[in-house]
């Protein structure tokens, strides 16, 4: 087990992803899970994937960050939204089976890139910092039958372009360009940066 490092203020993440907790564990870091209740609504026509991607991460930190008690001031929120986009399309979780197909059959043979944009904010006070790191990723070709066996693996439901490069999704990705931890869903070293900038950690580990 990752030895906890000590942080300077107290830590919420503000997403119910049991990938992203899995890394900030990883990374030794001590935190509660407050999940937002922002809905994660489609882009405008005017906004780019990596702006939307920014904004839902802001919102979800604001979102938590609004409602903490004066007791908890001072607390620092992060906030995260990954998606994948291929040719400006954005790929968000899947409705169902047939939809998580589609995706996979979209992203078949062809390279597309993974945004997650990262926030913090803190309670009681107007600190709002923010990033977003893409990655490219290039999958194999596959047809619709591999795209089906995949799928009733049960790892596409709740995953942004239906896959999860951290399990039998590994099987898909021929490469990537960028960030691993980003695919996963929270890009480790940005992350860490922000949280360092906000004042939530001392020097890591």
């Amino acid at each position: 087990m990752t030895a906890a490092v000590t942080n300077v203020a107290p830590l919420w993440l503000a997403s119910a992803s049991p990938r992203r907790r899995d890394l900030l564990e990883q990374l030794g870091l001590s935190f509660r899970v407050i999940p937002s209740g922002v809905v994660e609504l489609a882009r405008t026509s005017a906004e780019s994937p990596v702006g939307y991607a920014s904004r839902l991460a802001a919102e979800k930190a604001e979102d938590v960050a609004s409602a903490g008690s004066a007791e908890a001031a001072g607390t620092v929120v992060l906030g995260a939204d990954t998606i994948v986009v291929i040719d400006d399309e954005v790929l968000g979780k899947p409705r169902n089976a047939e939809h998580a197909v589609e995706m996979l059959l979209k992203l078949a043979g062809r390279v597309h890139v993974v945004v997650t944009g990262v926030a913090v904010r803190q309670v009681g006070t107007d600190l709002a910092l923010g990033t977003a790191v893409s990655t490219a990723v290039r999958f194999r070709e596959l047809d619709e039958a591999f795209a089906w066996r995949y799928v009733a693996r049960g790892e596409s439901a709740d995953k942004a372009g239906a896959y999860a490069i951290q399990g039998y999704g590994s099987g898909l990705v021929q490469g990537i360009d960028g960030s691993y931890t980003n695919v996963v869903g929270l890009p480790c070293v940005e992350t860490l940066a922000l949280l360092m900038q906000a004042g939530a950690l001392g020097p890591w580990p």
